[in-house]
């Protein structure tokens, strides 16, 4: 669909549709390089909560030139995990061995806005709360783009609509790929996992900084501090499984007949009577059949998203998110002969990255064969060689 430009509309190298990590990253590559950007913060959904970024992030944020002011005050570090995989043990890692050092839990807000921030600085526009809607081709090549609520130029305008126009949209939006999907490409999702998960009041004895993984028949566990106070907790399973039932008692209880996990959580005493019923979140695994087309490039949980146990999701998202900006800025300088080279790399970046992600998500779940029979584990287990990795068919009841 192409369409006439509006007399009097704004106009940009590149709108970024998406104000986290990913569509962060990019908006300050391309403002870097001198390209005028627009980038687009929807700041819809519930809040994120319970990231960790590993060590290794600190790289990503250095070649960004964020590091400092991204990292500050307002995160907790982050010493290391422990985790009870494949035997009902605990099993230590320590970040102290880390050539980055500590990794942080992040306060998602203050992360997502310092970087924000940084873009602003760096020369983008960032507005709040502001949706990209009705993407639309113009006749010579562009795109025309609706901007629902947020603020305009300088902070401006507020609320309503407002059209822009661009060469190139960068899809930032998310698991769901607004814009991408709009364009034609398609959403491969190789599973269905679901979080649930409780926030806790602060506990002035616990004082642990690191993270906790355990597993169990149904799916795994997971908690941490939190940087505001308090400690998440939250169970992964498939979302088609009674396992994932929301209510309070259903979450409670299975949280209860944990080794580890409850008594982490219940340091001071009994669990409460009146406990909070679980909030839920997408968790599965997804990617893109092609993450660029003509004139727009996917980034972040757009482009792929990965299951949380590979703690990769901040990490993924600076990645693609910097490899989307470099690739999009090179397209916009180069003629048309090979113009897409740059893209085409930038594709094969992706693919290498969840490639790499598939063999280590087999492995980690290959290590755990205490329930084969159980659905869940059946389905990570399938495509495992040998037979001692074969699954047999069982109950998906709990």
């Amino acid at each position: 669909m192409s369409t006439a430009l509006a007399p009097g509309t704004d106009t940009y190298d590149v709108v970024v549709a998406g104000g986290g990590p990913a569509g962060c990253a990019a908006a300050l590559v391309l403002a870097r390089a001198g390209r005028t950007v627009l980038l687009a913060d929807a700041g819809t959904g519930p809040p994120k909560v319970g990231e960790t970024l590993v060590p290794a992030g600190r790289v990503l944020l250095g070649d960004l030139g964020v590091a400092d002011r991204v990292l500050g005050s307002g995160h907790l570090p982050c010493y290391g995990s422990l985790s009870a995989w494949g035997s009902a043990d605990l099993h230590a890692v320590d970040f102290i061995n880390d050539p980055h050092g500590h990794g942080w839990h992040l306060d998602r807000r203050l992360f997502d806005r310092r970087l924000r921030d940084a873009a602003r600085a760096a020369g983008a526009e960032v507005t709040e709360g502001s949706a990209v809607r009705a993407p639309a081709r113009t006749p010579d090549g562009g795109w025309t783009l609706v901007l629902r609520g947020g603020t305009g130029p300088a902070g401006t305008r507020s609320g309503g609509e407002r059209t822009v126009r661009c060469r190139w949209v960068i899809d930032a939006t998310g698991r769901a790929a607004a814009i991408a999907v709009r364009c034609g490409a398609r959403r491969r999702v190789g599973d269905r996992l679901t979080a649930l998960y409780v926030p806790l009041e602060a506990d002035p004895l616990d004082t642990d900084r690191r993270s906790l993984v355990e597993s169990d028949e149904d799916g795994w566990w997971y908690t941490a501090p939190q940087p505001s106070g308090g400690r998440l907790v939250a169970y992964f399973t498939d979302a088609d499984l009674p396992a994932a039932s929301p209510t309070a008692h259903h979450f409670h209880r299975r949280m209860s007949a944990t080794r580890h996990v409850s008594r982490w959580v219940h340091r001071d005493g009994p669990p409460p009577t009146s406990p909070a019923a679980p909030r839920r979140a997408a968790a599965h695994t997804a990617h893109l059949d092609t993450v660029y087309g003509d004139g727009w490039t996917a980034a972040g949980d757009a482009a792929v998203a990965f299951d949380p146990l590979s703690s990769q999701g901040v990490l993924t998202a600076l990645y693609t998110g910097l490899g989307a900006g470099l690739a999009v800025g090179a397209r916009l300088g180069r003629a048309a002969q090979g113009a897409d080279s740059a893209l085409a790399a930038y594709a094969e970046q992706v693919a290498a990255a969840r490639s790499a992600y598939l063999r280590g998500h087999r492995v980690i779940h290959a290590q755990e064969a205490r329930w084969i029979d159980r659905s869940f584990w059946a389905r990570r287990l399938a495509d495992l060689p040998g037979p001692s990795r074969r699954p047999r068919e069982g109950p998906s009841t709990s």
